[in-house]
């Protein structure tokens, strides 16, 4: 079945007490995940974003909430610091993505991976939600997920102001081609998506453009600009509402010139180096394909890369949400489930599984009935 995971911009914040309830939930349900079927299994219900809101929905936040991300991350990242579970979150939200680096520091000493293989992956994945692809979102939350196999998966989270939505995006892939396991939110206008299959030969013709050097670029963009403004067959080609996005001029601004000043003196080898340039921006991206799809004509793909599965709404009736959709946080209920995961887990620990298994078997009988979980 197929849906879509709106995530509408909610006011306020979850109270204290409840939070504490929701935190030791994640603990209960990511110890007895860990304890079934290791950090590994934990990360590939991670990497599903419907996985994700369905987690989300359990520990009691709105099934359609932009916080459902900020809340669950936190919560994820605080359980893995506290314990020794095989597994770390660095970043976060806000000014939290600019502490990965130190964070990566600690992570190597505990996890045994490498520092730098940590932060290289964050700037690769963070490049490819606010660069490589432009869809109207701007990246607000950044978080990676590290395993003793190293950094593993990424959660980024946009927010587009015009349509009060945001939107999440969940990276395994350590490269910008296809770097998605999933992406969760509406349908968007997408001004280009230089992060898909079709858009390789663009990625190429970016390289070959910047080692011709900045005053060749530069007339290859003036030339694209005032291609714009004349009625051509090209313009006649384009689609009207794809013209309105994607082809319009590109101002060479004084950022834009710094940027091709240090992407041109030396230039990138390859699409992974051109990701790690500090200097590169979505203008200056955009500006790239604006001159290979109208110089070199190798147009760059605006494909929404949306995926979804399931509809997650059906989790929220857990135990409720913090707005009250589709009913109020029964604190009695979640504490509840608490106590069942915390002796279930208790448990496993000493050798009875029975309890595990006999969740595994309620889980096949509920598939069986066409129900899914």
């Amino acid at each position: 079945m197929a849906g879509i995971a709106d995530l509408p911009l909610h006011d306020g914040h979850v109270p204290p007490w409840m939070l504490r309830v929701m935190k030791e939930l994640t603990r209960s349900i990511v110890e007895a995940i860990i304890d079934e079927r290791g950090p590994e299994g934990l990360v590939r219900g991670l990497t599903d974003p419907l996985w994700f809101q369905a987690f989300n929905n359990i520990i009691g936040m709105d099934w359609d909430s932009s916080g459902s991300t900020t809340v669950v991350v936190a919560l994820l990242k605080q359980v893995s610091w506290e314990e020794d579970l095989g597994f770390l979150i660095l970043g976060g939200k806000g000014s939290r993505m600019l502490r990965i680096p130190e964070e990566a520091l600690e992570a190597e000493r505990r996890l045994d991976v490498d520092s730098g293989r940590m932060t290289e992956f964050s700037k690769v994945s963070a490049r490819a939600t606010s660069v490589f692809l432009q869809d109207g979102f701007d990246i607000y939350e950044h978080a990676v997920v590290v395993t003793h196999k190293g950094p593993v998966l990424a959660i980024d989270q946009g927010m587009s102001l015009e349509h009060k939505l945001a939107r999440r995006y969940h990276l395994d892939k350590d490269a910008i081609e296809e770097p998605f396991s999933g992406v969760a939110g509406i349908r968007a206008d997408v001004t280009l998506n230089a992060t898909a299959a079709e858009s390789r030969e663009a990625r190429k013709a970016y390289l070959d453009i910047l080692s011709e050097g900045k005053e060749r670029v530069l007339r290859y963009l003036a030339q694209a600009n005032a291609a714009l403004g004349t009625p051509t067959l090209l313009s006649q080609q384009r689609k009207p509402e794809r013209t309105a996005r994607y082809y319009r001029p590109v101002m060479p601004s004084r950022q834009l010139l710094r940027s091709l000043e240090r992407l041109t003196r030396s230039p990138p080898a390859s699409e992974r180096e051109l990701a790690l340039a500090h200097s590169l921006g979505p203008t200056t991206l955009r500006a790239l394909a604006l001159i290979a799809d109208i110089v070199y004509s190798i147009p760059t793909s605006d494909r929404d890369p949306l995926t979804l599965s399931l509809d997650p709404f059906a989790y929220a009736y857990a135990v409720g949400g913090k707005d009250g959709v589709p009913y109020p946080f029964d604190r009695k209920a979640a504490l509840e489930a608490l106590s069942y995961l915390r002796e279930a887990v208790e448990r496993a620990r000493v050798g009875d599984r029975e309890r595990l298994r006999a969740m595994a078997r309620l889980r096949s009988l509920l598939r069986g009935l066409g129900v899914e979980v």
